[in-house]
């Protein structure tokens, strides 16, 4: 078996509608090799369950995975629009053998992508990756006539993912009193998140939530939270949630209009669960983590670790740790005590939650946070460039490093899909920060240029 991947990156398959691999003919054979796949050793027909967000080339896509299951005898429930953390959930409570996700997240309209869950509702294993992979180059060999799979909808699918969102926040307490806006980026949550937070007593004003197919992520949602701001100033509201369009991202913004992300977050539930005695572990953030928040969980006597960006590589060094609270500052936050994967529904009512229990408000809790003055330089060059390789660069980052000292800190990190080199710098004093991201910046160009 070949390790090395053809389709599945570090979060499924995603790309431009109609371009490799999210063609027609690709998606056909990846839902015929995962029903072969994930069908295996089942005695009778095994189920996956399919959700899309609100793009409309979910259409098209749900259509070819269906016919690619059935082909393979897999059977197919169909949940409609759903946020990818529903889908998860809904995987793990019918015993599906796995979950399909069409989404491509907080791209734009036009880029689709697909995703898998295995019956835990946790990402696939590599090994099961590499599998599809390589059922994918064999011949599309369908089913005898007896053996096709069959496909129905899954009735109530949003109501019991909003009675499974309302049962993580405590039965004690009530949103009674609060004005919410939420914006539901025109995506997957648009006829789940508002119902949640008014369900629990919120007076809800829903933003975003008219999809056409084409709207998703545009000037709204958890990318585009200058809309939330001003939609909560402009109705006078106590604070609004952002979602992205599959629902696994959250940003918040508070009374004032000031933006509440997803570092914020992490320290908010952390530091509640700490106060209260429920916080089983630490922190798990990533490279990009405001140095901020590593501080501020040393002052509440909280471990925190780096993992690699990207959600996966969070959930996996949560497990690696056996902790339960992670996340990016993009708004990836996950709960493991209540979800297996990241969900921004959930990790925003765990913030409400420490709202209510301490009767502060949203300002209050995240004034415990300092952020850190940030600056980052893409620096291109005409090829690849490994910064570890040149002595030069090497030598400049120790000296920034020795420099900032405590109060500091730098990542150089390579792009993963173009000849890029992010320089970032972070630290208590902003002139100090731009000065030295300049220096470290140049250099990379310097000695790029050199060795081209």
């Amino acid at each position: 078996m070949s390790h090395k991947r053809r389709f599945f990156g570090t979060d499924g398959i995603r790309g431009k509608v109609g371009e490799e691999p999210i063609t027609p003919e690709t998606v056909l054979k990846l839902g015929w090799a995962a029903g072969r796949v994930l069908g295996q050793g089942s005695t009778e027909h095994a189920v996956i369950l399919i959700g899309k967000d609100t793009r409309v080339s979910g259409y098209l896509l749900e259509s070819l995975l269906e016919a690619g299951l059935s082909a393979a005898g897999v059977d197919i429930r169909l949940l409609g629009p759903m946020p990818t953390p529903a889908i998860a959930y809904l995987t793990r409570t019918a015993r599906a053998r796995a979950g399909i996700v069409i989404s491509a997240s907080h791209n734009p309209f036009d880029d689709n992508g697909i995703k898998f869950f295995s019956s835990e509702g946790t990402k696939l294993p590599d090994d099961v990756e590499f599998a599809i992979e390589d059922m994918m180059q064999q011949p599309l060999a369908t089913a005898g006539p007896d053996a096709l799979g069959k496909a129905w909808r899954y009735e109530d699918a949003g109501g019991r993912y909003i009675e499974f969102c309302k049962s993580t926040f405590p039965h004690r307490l009530s949103l009674e009193g609060l004005k919410i806006v939420v914006d539901c980026a025109n995506g997957a949550a648009y006829h789940i998140a508002p119902l949640v937070f008014s369900e629990l007593g919120a007076e809800v004003v829903a933003v975003a939530n008219e999809p056409d197919g084409f709207n998703i992520n545009h000037e709204c949602g958890a990318t585009f939270p200058i809309f939330l701001k001003k939609t909560v100033l402009a109705h006078k509201a106590d604070l609004g949630i952002a979602l992205d369009g599959d629902g696994d991202r959250v940003i918040m913004v508070d009374s004032r209009g000031e933006i509440v992300d997803g570092d914020h977050l992490l320290y908010i539930i952390a530091m509640d669960r700490k106060q209260s005695g429920r916080l089983h572990g630490g922190v798990v953030g990533t490279l990009m983590s405001n140095l901020g928040l590593e501080h501020a969980c040393g002052r509440l006597g909280v471990p925190f670790k780096r993992a690699a960006v990207g959600d996966r590589h969070v959930l996996s060094m949560l497990n690696e740790h056996d902790w339960e609270l992670g996340g990016e500052t993009s708004g990836h936050i996950i709960c493991l005590d209540r979800s297996s994967t990241g969900d921004g529904i959930i990790a925003a009512l765990q913030v409400l939650a420490a709202m209510r229990g301490t009767g502060k408000t949203l300002a209050d809790l995240k004034s415990g946070l300092e952020i850190y003055p940030q600056t980052m330089i893409n620096v291109r060059m005409s090829r690849r460039f490994d910064v570890k390789e040149s002595p030069r660069v090497q030598q400049a980052l120790k000296a920034v490093e020795n420099e900032l000292a405590d109060n500091g800190r730098v990542v150089l990190r390579a792009s993963g899909t173009e000849p890029v080199v992010r320089v970032m710098v972070e630290g208590r004093d902003a002139v100090q920060v731009e000065r030295l991201t300049r220096h470290l910046a140049d250099t990379v160009k310097s000695a790029a240029e050199a060795a081209a």
